[in-house]
């Protein structure tokens, strides 16, 4: 597979952010300024409110606003390609950082400590939450034996009651000397050679310190609002007991009500879905992410638009980009996990065990993963390999890879003579950074098969595993989780202004920056007719992506 239009493309190095926007009409609330202020709300050129594609209003400008998610610097990066980006040390490395409470599945501890301020680095309190648990494990020990020379960290070893999970969790939370704190969702480990690879961020605004206690809200605060994320955060840490209580009170005295997202995390033990009170629960894995989907509407275009351009495949399309598949099979893939991402909110009524949709209507799936002779060409070459995986040594491991081969694409791009490209366009959909290996996690929900539009966007620590993400339900509705995780997902309605008519925000997939460009939102009637005819191929495009 080696088409460089902007439909495959899209589909081959879908390593570019996520942006929300063109805003559709002025809106009251305004991002909180990020730490590296980047952040500034600028203006582009798109579609004035109900517009279609292609017609633009001269005299409209809708706002727009960066990617509520960041790739990482990759210091082996020329300045092109780090527009935009964030790096670990720039988050770490605030000297206004009092406290710190970093989760991971790997550390290198004098890697960690290099990232703070040199001249606050011994001030700050660091806590350091990992699940090496086995005596023998080389992580834990070498956890242990840094923290020795810093006398400010202090080392929590989480409670992992399966014995084939991991704290697989990646998030910092920081409390800072001016009474705000933040928490930072990532894909990577703390560990020196994560970071050339391809990594993410989610950064919560600055959070102040609120003025009164939590009022008991009945119902729960909506999915997507700051309410319903500080609960959902808590109810995460409380699963650690008391080891982490000092966090969590900590947490309860911020304000999160300028976050936007729904925390999507899973926690190890068993959950039973049918019994468990949602209004008073955090609902872990899978059937937490089906209950966060359920509430997100599909924003394909209308049959109207369709026959306008001549579109008649409007079928959803679903990409997701992991660094490990694991053993789980095709049943768990078709009846669990396919159907919980198909979920939208004309499915609020159907449980997990839902069958999937008619074929006309079900998604597309894609799923980018690398070649070996793309971690191979990597910056740190098959070195990259030890954080990719996936194996395919037994029958049902190689039925599993026959299963999902249609589905696989390309992490790194190759060129095919005389690509198509829609008229009044330049070439997009590329960012030039497949030489860092796919560490990153993300599954987007594209609108239709032009994937001009994002119907929601999730950053994850959770690879493709029943272990992150939990298993089917058994007779008695019971869901088991083994591992730790932690995600965010976002969707266009989240910008939305409550009350006001007219319009609405749109998502639209941006690379090599974070905010929209008036090519990435704009997309001319020939654009649209030549997309809907480079779609038809796409299935045998995809299906040359074959490992």
């Amino acid at each position: 597979m080696g088409s460089q239009n902007d439909l495959t493309g899209a589909i081959l190095e879908k390593d570019g952010s996520i942006s929300p926007p063109p805003k559709r009409r002025r809106t009251s609330h305004s991002l909180k300024e990020r730490s590296d202020s980047t952040i500034d709300v600028g203006e582009s050129t798109g579609s004035s409110s109900g517009a279609k594609i292609g017609s633009l209003s001269a005299a409209s400008k809708p706002k727009t606003i960066p990617s509520p998610m960041q790739l990482n610097f990759v210091s082996e990066f020329p300045v092109s390609s780090n527009v935009d980006t964030v790096s670990l040390g720039s988050i770490l490395g605030d000297p206004m950082i009092k406290e710190c409470w970093l989760f991971n599945y790997l550390f290198e501890v004098d890697f960690v400590m290099r990232q703070f301020d040199p001249d606050v680095k011994d001030l700050v309190k660091i806590h350091i939450i990992h699940g090496s648990w086995r005596k023998e494990d080389t992580n834990g020990i070498g956890i242990i034996e840094g923290a020795k020379r810093y006398p400010n960290i202090h080392v929590i070893k989480a409670y992992m009651p399966e014995a084939y999970g991991t704290h697989h969790a990646k998030m910092a939370v920081l409390s800072r000397r001016d009474d705000l704190a933040q928490v930072i969702i990532t894909t990577g480990n703390f560990i020196e050679k994560d970071w050339r690879m391809s990594q993410a961020f989610w950064r919560s605004p600055l959070l102040p310190m609120q003025n009164q206690p939590d009022e008991l809200l009945s119902p729960a605060p909506g999915l997507g609002s700051g309410q319903r994320f500080k609960r959902d955060l808590l109810a995460y840490i409380d699963n650690y007991g008391a080891k982490l209580a000092g966090l969590g009170a900590q947490l309860r005295q911020y304000d999160f009500s300028e976050v936007r997202g729904a925390l999507v995390a899973s926690t190890p033990g068993r959950q039973n879905i049918r019994s468990l009170d949602q209004g008073k629960e955090t609902i872990w894995g899978l059937p937490g992410l089906q209950r966060i989907l359920q509430g997100i509407p599909s924003n394909g275009a209308s049959e109207g638009h369709d026959r306008m351009y001549n579109v008649g495949v409007r079928k959803p399309h679903i990409v997701t980009q992991i660094s490990s598949v694991a053993s789980v099979g095709e049943k768990w893939l078709t009846s669990t996990f396919f159907p919980t991402l198909s979920t939208a909110a004309d499915q609020m009524s159907k449980p997990i065990t839902a069958p999937p949709r008619s074929r006309a209507t079900a998604p597309d799936y894609s799923i980018i993963f690398p070649t070996a002779s793309e971690i191979r060409n990597s910056i740190d070459g098959y070195g990259s390999g030890s954080s990719i995986h996936m194996k395919t040594q037994t029958s049902a491991q190689a039925k599993q890879l026959q299963f999902i081969r249609p589905m696989l694409c390309h992490w790194a791009p190759s060129p095919i003579p005389n690509p198509p490209q829609p008229a009044g366009e330049a070439a997009t959909g590329k960012t030039d950074r497949h030489p860092a290996a796919p560490h990153i996690k993300t599954y987007v929900r594209f609108s239709d098969p032009s994937m001009r539009k994002i119907d929601w966007a999730m950053m994850t620590s959770a690879n493709l595993s029943t272990q992150a993400w939990g298993s089917a339900p058994n007779a008695s509705g019971e869901v088991r989780i083994c591992s730790y995780e932690l995600g965010i997902v976002v969707w266009p309605g989240l910008w939305d202004e409550e009350g006001c008519e007219g319009g609405r925000t749109e998502m639209v997939p941006v690379f090599k920056h974070d905010t929209p460009t008036a090519q990435e939102v704009e997309l001319p009637t020939e654009g649209v007719k030549e997309r809907a005819r480079a779609v038809e191929g796409r299935d045998a495009v995809v299906r040359d992506a074959g490992l």
